[in-house]
């Protein structure tokens, strides 16, 4: 073959092949274009489907526990019911039979109902004599507001409230071992941070709140905090053992307040009971020096002389 016709044959085998390449190339790019989204998308449904499957195990898991939880109070013969959640608005609260589950669970064992009605009621002062059951009642409401705006079932016969935008505990808590405050100080810090996070529709359980200063002082700062709460729409159940505070209110015959007391026998025995009544300037607290000691606290005639 003549050296002309060859080179321009391997010209042309060349260009032919560069052509080839171009073309392989141009099919891989557009391929590649054409891959990228749907991977992406397909990366993207990927993740979507396993967070939703994390989320329904989640959520699984709580309706689980809550059945759970049904079968242990069956159990126990405890009963339960569906709630009958209201608007905000209503200002609705009432429960017929309600009990602490958690002292239940603990006990393993029934444990005294009450039953309360303070619809249209801003503020629920529970007073009474010591050991008669008065932090359980205010636990139980606790209980069963959180339980029925989880969606659960509530441990009581019936259960009829309002929504709350907030539901706040302020309840004692021991000293302050680093020494760094007194116990009124944090008591104080606390409540301070519930009233910046409270708002309009909210309600607040407070046990035994400001008993750590004298009866007037801590009853006049109890008697601000709770008369701001109440005009500012949040509901207050106060258990204390302030007599000025809780009759301070009692004489003002205010319509919009229900008074509760533990219930003591005339033997000093405590029913566990919480009934409609006025506050009494005593707490009983002989009838636990007499359980402990036993003996009577008052010292004896010839004493006395």
């Amino acid at each position: 073959m003549p050296l002309l016709a060859q080179l321009t044959t391997d010209r042309s085998s060349r260009q032919e092949s560069s052509a080839a390449e171009d073309r392989a190339k141009a099919l891989s790019d557009l391929r590649g274009r054409g891959i990228s989204p749907v991977a992406i998308s397909l990366a993207q449904a990927a993740d979507d489907i396993l967070a939703f499957l994390r989320n329904l195990r989640f959520e699984l898991a709580f309706y689980v526990g809550c059945l759970n939880l049904g079968g242990q109070l069956a159990a126990l013969k405890q009963p339960t019911c569906i709630p009958e959640p209201l608007p905000a608005g209503d200002r609705r609260l009432s429960g017929k039979g309600l009990y602490d589950v958690c002292l239940s669970l603990s006990m393993k064992a029934w444990v005294v109902p009450n039953d309360f009605d303070a619809d249209g009621k801003s503020l629920v002062m529970i007073t009474g004599a010591n050991k008669g059951g008065k932090s359980t009642f205010l636990r139980s409401v606790g209980q069963a507001q959180l339980m029925m705006q989880a969606g659960m079932f509530v441990a009581a016969k019936g259960y009829r409230a309002s929504a709350c935008d907030g539901l706040f505990t302020h309840f004692k808590r021991e000293e302050d071992v680093s020494m760094r405050s007194g116990r009124l100080d944090e008591e104080l810090a606390r409540m301070s941070e519930i009233v910046d996070a409270a708002r309009p529709g909210g309600m607040l359980l407070a046990n035994e709140s400001f008993a750590s200063t004298n009866e007037r002082e801590g009853s006049e700062i109890a008697r601000q905090i709770v008369r701001a709460l109440t005009e500012s729409g949040i509901r207050v159940m106060y258990v204390t053992h302030l007599y000025d505070l809780a009759h301070g209110f009692f004489v003002q015959n205010l319509d919009t307040v229900l008074f509760l007391r533990a219930e003591r026998q005339d033997n000093a025995g405590r029913t566990f009971k919480v009934l409609e009544a006025e506050p009494l300037p005593t707490s009983y607290g002989e009838d636990l020096y007499r359980q402990i000691f036993g003996k009577d606290p008052r010292p004896a005639a010839a004493d006395r002389a």
